[in-house]
């Protein structure tokens, strides 16, 4: 469905939802590969169930309140480069209105259009919404679309911790034995599925980033177990 403009509807809204949702794909890869790396690291080295819960408990926090603040500040620093773009546009925009709209024209002039119908565009354009049709022109920035921090981070410091329930639970509830080689396979699982999920947002092919954090992921997992078994024997 479209609106009178031939344009989808929320189109604007869709941009900083997909970041934010990217944010949180990548939380939660994030929160599978290094808990279950530090649990399986921590089971490999003993069998005692106490350090597994204490170590894993404090990667889960440490990491989510890590990946909070780092997406705040990474992103709080996007926006706050973007918003000073902006008012220096507004500001050329009021000093140099002559100036920017032939600036505009020779935009739209140099990506194909004639002089005279770039002209026009730029025209119409100034006259509908002189700063958006700067910012995107110029920049590729739509005011509109600023990401939010405060989203990224709640997403990526919620999808951290969702992401190592599984870890968690598998490496708590397996069996005996099996804890080990359940939370193995129930990480890589989840790490495919986060990979795909994560190549359907950004509309890329699927089966190079599912490998590329299966591999990844298994690479985490193996080294862990195998320092947490050398260290384990040597306590022994």
């Amino acid at each position: 469905m479209t609106n009178d403009h031939g344009l989808e509807p929320h189109r604007l809204n869709f941009a900083p939802r997909l970041n934010w949702l990217r944010a949180g794909v990548l939380g939660a890869n994030d929160g599978i590969v290094s808990i279950a790396a530090l649990v399986v690291g921590v089971a490999a080295a003993t069998t005692e169930t106490m350090p597994v819960v204490i170590a894993g408990t404090a990667g889960v926090l440490a990491g989510s309140l890590s990946m909070a603040l780092g997406e705040y500040v990474s992103v709080s620093s996007q926006r706050d480069s973007e918003s000073s773009l902006i008012k220096r546009e507004r500001q050329e925009l009021m000093d140099h209105p002559d100036a920017e709209l032939q600036e505009l024209a020779g935009l739209y002039q140099a990506k194909g259009l004639s002089a005279a119908t770039a002209a026009a565009v730029a025209q119409e354009l100034t006259d509908h919404d002189a700063v958006a049709a700067h910012l995107e022109a110029e920049l590729g920035i739509n005011e509109l679309e600023l990401t939010n921090p405060w989203h990224a981070a709640i997403s990526s410091a919620s999808s951290f911790l969702a992401g190592s329930i599984l870890p968690m639970a598998a490496i708590l509830l397996g069996p005996g034995e099996l804890k080990i080689p359940l939370t193995f396979a129930a990480s890589i699982v989840a790490l495919g599925l986060t990979g795909a999920i994560g190549a359907y947002l950004g509309q890329s092919p699927m089966l190079r980033p599912v490998v590329r954090v299966i591999v990844g992921g298994s690479l985490a997992l193996a080294v862990s177990w195998g320092i947490g078994t050398a260290l384990g024997v040597a306590a022994v």
